[in-house]
């Protein structure tokens, strides 16, 4: 393999720096408050996996919970680390990935939100993950993390998966002057037998109406999906009680038709 300078992490340069505009107001996404309760019924520490810029952990710590945050990506654990200072707030962050998880102290609650366990397009490095996640929790503990079920069932055509898609909308990129604007563009490639989707993002940088700077990420592939058989399956295989899948992040159970399902389960005692 030719050697590379990129980094072996995803979220960099404007894909980390642009993450928070680009997502605007996430105050009401509803895995706030189903995380949350989680964490009153199976109580602290908890760890934050794929914790991000912090859009859950500042929440929760802000209001007192003590939680702790893993990520593989220096840049977005910096924006963190940023966020907190300006909040009064020091939480322990780790740049790790979440197969090679080791940590200093073992956890009532673990999180994985926001679909991130699905970036490990690996099926050895999944299993190894979730491992390290039972092995990381208090006997009895709680492990919860969200999954996407990214193909729409409908086969893909040449010209579906070449054509460019305007993701979100323009918004204010931070420290920047003169002020800036920056948007994403995307395109998906999905692989229904292996279960794998495969991604280019182009972000673009703005000011005065004009694009000053283009920075292309491509990833093939980024990200696998699974079925919520097969999710129910990986938590059992590693080991894990007491497995329930919920509809989105409500506590209904998880039916067929559902594209978005929560699924939690319990560490042996």
């Amino acid at each position: 393999m030719p050697p590379t300078d990129e980094p072996d992490y995803e979220y960099r340069g404007l894909m980390a720096q642009a993450w928070d505009s680009l997502r605007g107001d996430t105050s009401d996404w509803p895995d706030r408050a189903f995380y949350r309760d989680l964490i009153r019924a199976s109580g602290e520490p908890v760890l934050d996996v794929g914790c991000g810029t912090g859009r859950l952990l500042l929440d929760y710590a802000s209001e007192g919970i003590d939680i702790d945050g893993v990520d593989n990506s220096p840049e977005m654990l910096a924006l963190c680390r940023e966020k907190a200072s300006e909040l009064g707030l020091e939480p322990s962050l780790f740049q790790q990935q979440m197969e090679l998880l080791e940590l200093p102290r073992r956890y009532r609650t673990i999180i994985v939100p926001s679909s991130s366990f699905q970036l490990l397009v690996e099926r050895d490095d999944a299993r190894e993950a979730l491992r390290r996640f039972r092995d990381h929790l208090e006997p009895g503990g709680r492990l919860a993390m969200s999954f996407m079920l990214m193909w729409s069932g409908r086969p893909q055509t040449a010209e579906q998966a070449d054509k460019w898609h305007m993701r979100k909308r323009l918004a204010e990129l931070a420290d920047r002057s003169p002020k800036a604007t920056v948007r994403r563009w995307s395109r998906a490639r999905y692989d229904s037998d292996a279960q794998l989707e495969h991604t280019e993002d182009r972000y673009e940088v703005i000011v005065d109406g004009e694009v000053v700077e283009t920075e292309q990420h491509s990833r093939s592939p980024s990200a696998r999906w699974y079925t919520q058989e097969q999710s129910r399956a990986l938590f059992e295989e590693a080991g894990f009680a007491d497995v329930r899948l919920y509809s989105e992040f409500s506590r209904d159970a998880a039916t067929a038709d559902d594209r978005i399902w929560t699924a939690t389960a319990t560490a042996a005692r």
